[in-house]
């Protein structure tokens, strides 16, 4: 591959979080008469290197919106590169103690993983990381769900660590779905899909790295039917 020794700094720079153009996603306030969604993550939540309407949480939008579902512009907390710990960072300065939401999504643990951080100290904070999204929706755990960690060894720039990769990524999923399970909020498996990419190579990012907005349409289409009852009837 021509371009790795470019794809080893910028895989560095991402999943560090060194240097990063994603900034938080301020998105409008919500009008009275739609339902509010708070999506809290990382790089995947964020959508690094696809357009603003590729991201995942704004398809899932515009698909509830769709079927009649009004649902607002999400308000996006989530960076390249941030861990458990920045996120809470994240959700503490940008979110109001009194604000609430009619849905709040969770997707975080990558950069824990890559970054070698404790797995111990993964699920202590990724259980402060469900208090909060729980305190923060209107409907309590009903409003609330999470989405598994996305496995990158099956990129471009993953394959030469890919069992590795697949193994540390399934142990943190394993806590991953357990801290759901703990706090009865729905976990979607979204996991399978990412893997597709091994030999799919339209369901990656043009960075090699990151998924493309195909497969975040495929998360959207998994998640889609479930997400849209959470709201209750307009």
């Amino acid at each position: 591959m021509t371009n790795y020794k470019a794809l080893i700094v910028l895989f560095l720079l991402v999943m560090a979080g060194c240097s990063s153009t994603s900034k938080i996603s301020n998105a409008p306030e919500p009008s009275e008469n739609k339902f509010s969604y708070l999506a809290l993550g990382d790089s995947y939540t964020i959508g690094e290197s696809v357009s603003v309407d590729q991201r995942w949480p704004v398809q899932l939008s515009n698909r509830l919106n769709e079927r009649g579902i009004k649902v607002a512009p999400p308000k996006i907390i989530a960076k390249t590169g941030w861990t458990t710990g920045n996120l809470l960072d994240g959700i503490n300065s940008e979110l109001d103690v009194q604000r609430d939401f009619d849905l709040v999504s969770i997707l975080i643990g990558v950069n824990n993983q890559y970054q070698g951080k404790s797995i111990d100290q993964y699920e202590e904070e990724l259980r402060t990381i469900f208090n909060k999204a729980i305190n923060h929706s209107k409907r309590g755990k009903e409003g609330v769900f999470a989405l598994s960690i996305p496995d990158y060894g099956v990129t471009p720039f993953g394959k030469p660590n890919e069992e590795k990769i697949r193994e540390e990524i399934n142990a943190f999923n394993a806590v991953f779905r357990e801290v759901a399970e703990d706090f009865e909020v729905d976990f979607y498996n979204i996991t399978p899909i990412s893997r597709e990419a091994e030999t799919n190579s339209g369901l990656v990012a043009e960075d090699g790295l990151h998924p493309s907005g195909l497969m975040y349409r495929y998360w959207v289409d998994l998640v889609v039917d479930e997400v849209a009852q959470k709201l209750p009837e307009n």
